[in-house]
């Protein structure tokens, strides 16, 4: 795996961790608010489907960073063009579902990612 195969694939996994986090721990925060277009009330009533969908961003991410520590980099690039084909389908449902603007935040680093795999395959 090349250094900057690695490095797109870690960006894309602290992404996710990050959304994880803002999905499960701040969901009801002024910034998420701001973030997902939202009212205090409306986070309050979904916070329990936001946490469920931060910890399956949080399996991606960990999903990423296995991919990265696997011993075998053939293996390795297998496990990665799982979890990011998986997050493309899932940005792109996004954008079609709920906002365009998943596709960009989420899709594009995956994309990006996902293309430094196959080559490295």
């Amino acid at each position: 795996m090349t250094i900057l195969t690695t490095i797109f694939i870690l960006i894309v996994a602290v992404l996710h961790f990050y959304i994880m986090y803002f999905e499960m721990f701040a969901f009801t925060k002024p910034r998420a608010l701001k973030t997902f277009n939202m009212t205090k009330e409306k986070a309050e009533n979904g916070k329990e489907l936001a946490a469920n969908q931060g910890l399956y961003n949080g399996f991606m991410a960990a999903g990423l960073v296995w991919s990265v520590l696997y011993p075998d980099a053939t293996i390795g690039l297998q496990i990665a063009l799982f979890f990011l084909v998986c997050i493309v389908i899932a940005a792109i449902y996004g954008a079609i579902t709920a906002s365009k603007r998943i596709l960009f935040a989420q899709g594009m680093p995956a994309i990006i990612a996902l293309i430094f795999v196959i080559i490295s395959l």
